[in-house]
């Protein structure tokens, strides 16, 4: 037992030493990161937080999966004719249907006479019935012509009715359509990944509109809620106004940073399972791109976000006073589809804009790289600038009470 007592004291000592010496290291770490701390882990153990985040992922999973699978699926449809001749030529036809439309698969089958073949359509999806019309042939289906059949089968029956009428006069279908090809050319980019550039543009835009308007509006809230409360009154009496902004902003901006990356990370790894893995290198440049504005911009939108939240006393001013900058957002939003030729590049070099326009030039291609390096330095000067304003701000609005304030109030405010 003596020589128990000793090690057991020794223990419990040593770790109730361990337990107060965390504290401890709290008090001696900057005030803003104790802030940014407690922000990131509160949000991290909030249930509506981590079911929003997941059901993200998960949506977007699932729309990775969806578009990797009808992308690489196949229809088959059965061309069902009632002659020696159709039957020959519908055989003769389905390779060049589907090197048309990769898509499309077709087989044959030859029944007895048209009501067997009405029949068969009736009774069986992805048949139609292949016979020869006035001016031509026909295809007969149940309730209605599937376009991609439609489109493939006629663009193979025109090729193969020119090779053999070009055959019949003894020549070739290459020389019967010597310089009638069609080329197309885009300045601006490649036209191969135009619609696909567009269309990552767009979930860029939405996913910085969401981001901004859903974390700016948690900061803005949790400001007010701390102001309403009194509690603030309490917290600034321990630290500075100021570090308690640096924490709040620097929380919400590693919370936005990391939740962005995780679903930009989630559609890279998606795109790799598609036919448009070939733009993988293009998109991952543009998608870097976005998340350095991203990063710039978000830091300075959630300076705004907290002095719209100071200068609220309770969450029904709230609306008011961060009405413009959910109008900016929108304006932000807008500018993807509106702005076009010389006014989306001038706006890409404005900050907040930028971080929209700018990655979607990048992603179409040809942007020499010191537009968004110089775009980027525009957004970080816009930041800063926006960094001082809004500190003051917040500084002198956060612990009045009286009401709403106005800008110019907050301003004016003494401290």
């Amino acid at each position: 037992m003596n020589s128990v007592t000793p090690s057991t004291t020794g223990s419990s000592s040593g770790s109730a030493s361990r337990a107060a010496s965390a504290p401890d290291r709290d008090l001696q770490a900057p005030a803003w990161v104790i802030v940014a701390r407690r922000e990131i882990l509160a949000k991290l153990m909030e249930k509506s937080f981590i079911f929003s985040t997941v059901i993200t992922v998960a949506i977007i999973g699932a729309f990775m999966g969806i578009s990797s699978y009808l992308d690489a699926k196949a229809t088959t449809y059965t061309l069902v004719t009632t002659s020696a001749a159709a039957h020959d030529t519908a055989a003769r036809l389905g390779p060049k249907i589907s090197a048309v439309d990769d898509k499309v698969r077709v087989t044959t089958r030859e029944v007895a006479d048209e009501a067997a073949a009405t029949a068969l359509v009736r009774d069986e999806d992805d048949t139609v019935w292949f016979h020869e019309g006035p001016n031509g042939w026909t295809v007969t289906a149940r309730d209605e012509v599937p376009s991609a059949l439609v489109a493939s089968a006629e663009a193979a029956i025109r090729t193969d009715t020119l090779e053999r009428n070009a055959a019949a006069a003894g020549t070739t279908v290459s020389q019967l359509t010597q310089g009638s090809a069609l080329g197309v050319d885009i300045l601006n980019g490649d036209a191969e990944r135009q619609g696909f550039a567009k269309a990552v543009a767009f979930v860029l835009a939405f996913l910085f509109y969401m981001a901004s308007l859903g974390f700016g509006m948690m900061l803005a809230g949790s400001v007010v809620e701390e102001k309403a409360s009194r509690i603030v009154e309490i917290i600034t009496t321990r630290i500075p106004v100021r570090q308690l902004l640096a924490g709040k902003v620097l929380g919400n901006v590693v919370l936005a940073l990391g939740q962005m990356g995780l679903y930009l990370g989630i559609g890279l790894i998606g795109l790799t399972f598609t036919p448009d893995k070939s733009y993988l290198s293009s998109v991952s440049q543009g998608i870097g791109w976005f998340l350095a504005f991203f990063l710039v911009g978000f830091l300075l939108l959630a300076c705004l976000w907290a002095v719209a939240g100071s200068l609220a006393s309770r969450s029904e001013d709230l609306q008011q006073t961060a009405m413009p900058l959910s109008m900016m957002l929108m304006l932000v939003w807008f500018s993807l589809f509106l702005a076009k030729g010389t006014v989306a590049t001038v706006l890409s070099f404005v900050p907040l804009f930028s971080a929209v326009l700018m990655p979607m030039r990048i992603l179409q291609g040809g942007v020499p790289v010191w537009q968004p390096l110089v775009a980027l330095a525009l957004s970080i000067l816009a930041a800063g600038a926006v960094v001082l304003v809004a500190e003051r701000l917040y500084r002198r609005a956060l612990l009045q009470t009286q009401g709403r304030l106005s800008i110019r109030q907050a301003w004016a405010a003494a401290e």
